[in-house]
């Protein structure tokens, strides 16, 4: 094996390289499913703490809904106090403890979801907190229940709002999965610690790890910005004044960032 650095790099990136690029593809996987499992346990969370309890209602409805936020506020409090590497020696050693090193990806999968779900939780929330009370009022007059104003007035808007915030947990995500090698699934940094291993070589097995997660956490976060900048609109837009009156359009343009 060449003692040079660079000559270290390039042996061990001949040897390890497809075990990276299937480390690389477990850890987007992870990120992904993660993220999006994440999202929409948040989701759901974020629509059940927001629904209103009014004297009105019912003493099941309101006791019930008392239930279910003080789970879902433990649940919230307990994944975001605790490491996620310590989440996952839990879990997979005491709840999954009868399954094998082949399903390890997927009890992965699950860790990241319920992890991530305790974040999206209140950042969605933060979200449907900053879409303005009128809007809601104004839903909730003309006869829409809860469920039809947040999926069609609130969230969209709310979305956009946390649009940012759901990017840099993906990115996280991304990150994080490393802690996963506790539990031997085969990602990133669990192929760099078998290099090292392997070779004695740890400075340059991980600069590789450094340079594969750069790669994908900087594409992923260009990705990001594109679609934040698409979702913004288009630049030339037409502000209708008057439904009947040509004359009543007003053309707008955007300043050029």
């Amino acid at each position: 094996m060449p003692q040079s650095f660079w000559g270290g790099v390039a042996f061990i990136a001949q040897k390890y390289g497809s075990l990276f690029l299937s480390g690389a593809a477990s850890t987007l996987l992870l990120a992904v499913v993660g993220t999006a499992a994440g999202f929409l346990i948040g989701l759901l969370i974020a629509i059940v703490r927001t629904i209103p309890v009014r004297n009105t209602d019912s003493f099941f409805k309101r006791a019930g809904l008392k239930v279910l936020r003080g789970i879902f506020i433990a649940y919230i409090e307990l994944f975001r106090s605790t490491p996620m590497m310590v989440q996952a020696v839990v879990i997979y050693y005491g709840v999954f403890p009868t399954v094998s090193a082949d399903y390890a990806l997927y009890v992965g999968m699950f860790i990241i979801s319920i992890n991530t779900g305790a974040y999206m939780a209140e950042i969605v929330r933060g979200g449907v907190l900053s879409v303005d009370k009128g809007q809601t009022e104004g839903a909730l007059s003309i006869g829409m229940t809860h469920w039809q104003t947040m999926t069609s007035v609130v969230l969209p808007q709310a979305i956009r709002n946390i649009l940012p915030s759901i990017g840099n947990e993906f990115v996280v995500n991304i990150k994080d999965s490393s802690v996963l090698s506790v539990i031997s699934v085969a990602e990133v940094f669990f192929t760099a610690k078998s290099a090292a291993g392997t070779y004695m070589r740890f400075f340059e097995s991980f600069v590789i790890a450094c340079a594969v997660y750069f790669v994908m956490t900087f594409t992923v976060t260009r990705l990001l910005l594109w679609l934040e900048r698409r979702m913004d609109g288009p630049k030339h837009y037409t502000i209708h004044g008057s439904q009947t009156v040509p004359e009543g359009e007003i053309k707008v343009r955007e300043e050029a960032e």
